[in-house]
């Protein structure tokens, strides 16, 4: 049954978490805390990978187009999120929520794919490693992380074209940002069309990187365990681990979020869920594969003896 009362919105309000005001100042601050880490951790990764010429390898391509996902995918909700925290108002203009559900929809399917092809890297590295040079070729590289941006480019546009041309009811948004299954809540039309494309973007943008993924590993383990030496299936599977560790927090968070049956108990609990995934996330990738990674470590040390060298 199609609703009533039809406006034509042209700003959203966001009350996400409205009913825990008291926490709002201490929201803020550990959103800007990590915030700054997401852009310091990222963009030294990127940096790094960039000026050290033994980290020009299709794994740290990769890695690099991953830091920069991250940093673009905060930087769509976040700023304003803080803005919010400390605004009586807490709106949106009805373009800045477009733009932003876009940014954000187009940088998490984007990073859902970008995933499975760090673990085909991984597979190959691993389970075929006299041929990985052939096969992980530099242009190779570029066409997998240029289908990955496409292919997320692509799904946001037609997710974000379908979601905005709708009527809305409302414009208040029971949510932190500008979340597409937020925003159809408020449609007064028929949304069957906006569902079954989306059911269909998720096959493609997560179960089907989540599959390969999984197969991906089930190759890697299996040779893995085939080597004869302790020690050198402890070096195998610390090549794989960081990306490892990332996949199970980011699928592991996204499938708890949209896979858990519904309460209308749990709303604050999802949003705050929802805020781990949009920051924590992000703000802990850097810091894995620096910790857990070898040739990062090598190469702040060499970086910083370069400098030191140089100013001597």
């Amino acid at each position: 049954m199609e609703r009533h009362n039809k406006t034509s919105v042209t700003i959203f309000f966001l009350h996400g978490l409205a009913g825990y005001p008291i926490f709002y100042f201490s929201f803020f601050l550990l959103c800007l805390i990590m915030y700054i880490i997401i852009l310091l951790g990222n963009s030294f990764l990127i940096t790094i990978s960039i000026l050290d010429s033994h980290l020009h390898t299709p794994m740290y391509f990769f890695l690099s187009n991953l830091s920069f996902l991250d940093i673009c995918y905060t930087s769509a909700s976040v700023p304003l999120l803080l803005v919010n925290f400390l605004s009586e108002e807490k709106s949106i203009s009805f373009i800045g929520c477009g733009l932003q559900m876009f940014f954000s929809f187009a940088m998490g399917s984007t990073e859902c794919v970008l995933l499975a092809v760090m673990a085909y890297d991984r597979y190959v590295a691993i389970c075929k490693p006299l041929r990985y040079p052939i096969i992980m070729n530099k242009g190779l590289s570029v066409k997998l992380v240029a289908s990955c941006w496409m292919a997320g480019g692509f799904t946001s546009v037609v997710q974000t074209t379908l979601t905005m041309r709708l009527s809305f009811c409302g414009n208040v948004i029971d949510y932190l940002t500008c979340e597409i299954l937020a925003l159809l809540k408020l449609a007064c039309e028929d949304i069957s069309l906006n569902v079954i494309i989306m059911v269909i973007s998720n096959m493609f943008m997560l179960v089907i990187p989540v599959v390969f993924i999984f197969i991906s590993y089930f190759f890697i383990l299996f040779t893995i365990m085939r080597i004869n030496s302790v020690e050198g299936r402890k070096k195998a599977f610390s090549t794989c681990s960081s990306h490892l560790t990332v996949v199970i927090m980011f699928y592991g968070t996204i499938l708890f979020m949209y896979m858990k049956p519904e309460s209308k108990d749990s709303h604050a609990t999802d949003e705050l869920i929802a805020l781990f995934y949009a920051v924590v996330i992000p703000m802990l990738n850097p810091i894995i594969y620096s910790l857990r990674n070898k040739d990062v470590k090598a190469a702040v040390i060499k970086l910083t003896r370069n400098i030191f060298s140089q100013r001597t």
